[in-house]
């Protein structure tokens, strides 16, 4: 080694500041290992607390009525700011704490605007909407996460795109609440299946190229929140055809 070598410019890698893509291998496969484990517990976590309120008669009942009311698109307003908040909490760098709660936030908001949906499909629809919903919703999910991982691609070039689906199915959906304007339902849920599965794609490629390696809470918050849309939208497609 040449001397000099001794006093040239080292760089410095801390961990907490890398991309999982630009990571060590243990690094990144250790961010990934939690960031699925926290995702499979926020899962979990949703179906017990969805179970829980579908037969607590005190939270399903005001729901229902809000539903039969026309004042769906208040709770959608508070859902969306609840999950801006609970977002910003599992971004927080000074507090991991602060982190679960935002986690556990979201977790709750998810089940509970979901209990009517899955109240709904259990009068209306067969015994086996939901079950079926659900493993169409892992299986694209599988196939979603498998294209990023085996590809690398960084999805991000999708963001315009999700926006403007976002807000095409909220227009659609303010119009039918204040003016009566229905877009035929397996339409509605298609172009849903089409946002939810884009938000698969560009959440698992932000979980390899936007989230530093200490950021595996917000990340699962992402990814829950990605394949919760998508779920959503394939059990209106399914109860659609049913």
């Amino acid at each position: 080694m040449n001397q000099s070598d001794d006093f040239a410019p080292r760089p410095h890698y801390d961990v907490n500041d890398l991309f999982a893509a630009d990571a060590a291998d243990d690094a990144r496969a250790k961010f990934l290992r939690l960031t699925y484990s926290h995702l499979m517990l926020a899962i979990l976590a949703f179906i017990g607390l969805t179970y829980v309120f579908l037969h607590t008669q005190f939270i399903l009942e005001p729901m229902i009525r809000m539903i039969q009311g026309g004042q769906w698109f208040i709770v959608l307003i508070a859902f969306i700011a609840v999950s801006w908040i609970a977002d910003r909490w599992a971004r927080s760098d000074t507090s991991i704490g602060m982190q679960y709660l935002g986690l556990a936030l979201y977790t709750v908001a998810e089940a509970i605007i979901f209990v009517p949906l899955l109240y709904i499909a259990q009068v209306t629809a067969g015994p086996d909407v939901i079950p079926t919903a659900a493993g169409l919703t892992m299986l694209a999910t599988a196939v979603l996460t498998a294209v990023v991982f085996i590809t690398g691609k960084d999805f991000s070039f999708l963001r315009t795109l999700l926006i403007v689906l976002s807000f095409t199915l909220l227009a659609a959906f303010g119009a039918s609440v204040f003016f009566g304007l229905n877009m035929p339902v397996t339409l509605f849920a298609g172009i849903g299946v089409v946002l939810g599965s884009g938000m698969v794609l560009y959440s698992t490629s932000n979980v390899l190229h936007h989230y530093r390696t200490d950021q595996y809470v917000a990340a699962s918050l992402s990814l829950f929140a990605a394949i919760a849309l998508l779920f959503w939208y394939i059990l209106q497609l399914v109860m659609s055809r049913d």
